[in-house]
């Protein structure tokens, strides 16, 4: 069965940094010292193609770039690195022995995410790189349509709750008959569909739940909620509730008026296809124990697949406990 996470699926780290220096200079003694804490191995190259070459391999945790000297090289490789849409995730540095405004605009304009010079004290550099790691890898983890947290944040969140002790519930929304919607009407209208979604799910959430609610999106339709289990029944049904509202409207009038459309199935047949429903299927440990995420990301799959064969917008939880063992029967 799928499932969105994989039972020992970790998140892939980006674990070097790539220092960029022509001169063959070594890495300024305050960053290195801030590599080093972070566990991070720096590589210092000299050529700007093999970094290209490198940092599309692998994505790098980041590229320093020795601004001192000719900059035109390191200026030249920042460009390259941001104008390319997969590269531009990863965040540039350039680092300066001297802070001259014209070489700090230009490494700016560049594409830079940060410049040090010693215009900062110490402490200062090693605050503006943390915010800058930090920064980063929260873009890096997060869906690029809807701007939730993806995956790796999910994970995240669900060890937390884990951790923490305290009853909680993860609830996996699914949209039903969205592929057939797509084909009637088309893909930027489906895209406008997920927005909405995920408006709807962050909107409901953050106002019922405050900092204590979580909404994550996979990708495409699947998304993930991970809420204080008090708080399952009233945000699932507040989130269904608004979902039938709204969804009506985005069907054309004449569509909206017969309540269906003609699509066609698999073997090319016309039959009527409802308007998208919402099928959330939902686990918790109230009756259950987890050891790791990929426990309940089983479980939340086979609670939505369940879900989905309900008629209508519904939300289901799992009520099962676990299997006891031998020694407690």
């Amino acid at each position: 069965m799928f499932s969105w996470l994989a039972r020992g699926e970790t998140v892939r780290k980006r674990p070097t940094v790539i220092f960029f220096t022509p001169a063959e200079r070594p890495v300024p003694p305050l960053v290195a010292a801030w590599l080093s804490g972070k566990g991070f191995p720096a590589i210092s190259i000299g050529d700007a193609a093999e970094i290209e070459s490198m940092t599309l391999r692998s994505l790098p945790t980041m590229v320093l770039v020795d601004g001192n000297g000719d900059a035109t090289r390191g200026l030249g490789l920042c460009r390259r690195l941001k104008d390319d849409p997969y590269t531009a995730i990863v965040p540039v540095a350039f680092l300066e022995d001297a802070h001259v405004e014209g070489r700090v605009h230009e490494a700016f304009r560049a594409g830079a995410d940060e410049v040090l010079t010693p215009i900062f004290d110490p402490e200062e550099q090693r605050s503006r790189l943390e915010v800058l790691l930090t920064r980063t890898e929260r873009n890096v983890s997060v869906h690029p349509s809807t701007r939730l947290p993806g995956t790796s944040e999910i994970e995240r969140s669900i060890k937390r709750r884990m951790e923490d002790g305290g009853m909680f519930a993860v609830c996996y929304a699914d949209l039903d008959h969205f592929k057939e919607y797509n084909d009637r009407y088309s893909y930027n209208d489906g895209d406008r569909v997920i927005l909405i979604l995920s408006r709807i799910l962050h909107d409901v959430v953050k106002g019922l739940c405050g900092l204590h609610g979580f909404v994550g999106h996979i990708g495409g339709d699947d998304f993930i909620l991970v809420l204080p289990l008090d708080m399952t029944d009233p945000c699932c049904s507040e989130i269904i509730t608004v979902f039938d509202l709204l969804m009506p409207f985005q069907y054309s009038e004449t569509d909206r008026r017969a309540g269906y459309f003609f699509g066609k199935d698999r073997r090319g047949q016309l039959h009527k296809v409802p308007f998208m429903t919402l099928s959330i299927g939902i686990v918790t440990n109230e009756r259950r124990r987890f050891t790791h995420p990929a426990q309940v990301s089983e479980l939340a799959t086979e609670m939505k697949s369940y879900a989905k064969t309900l008629p209508g917008s519904v939300f289901v939880v799992d009520r099962r406990h676990d299997p006891m063992a031998p020694e407690e029967r």
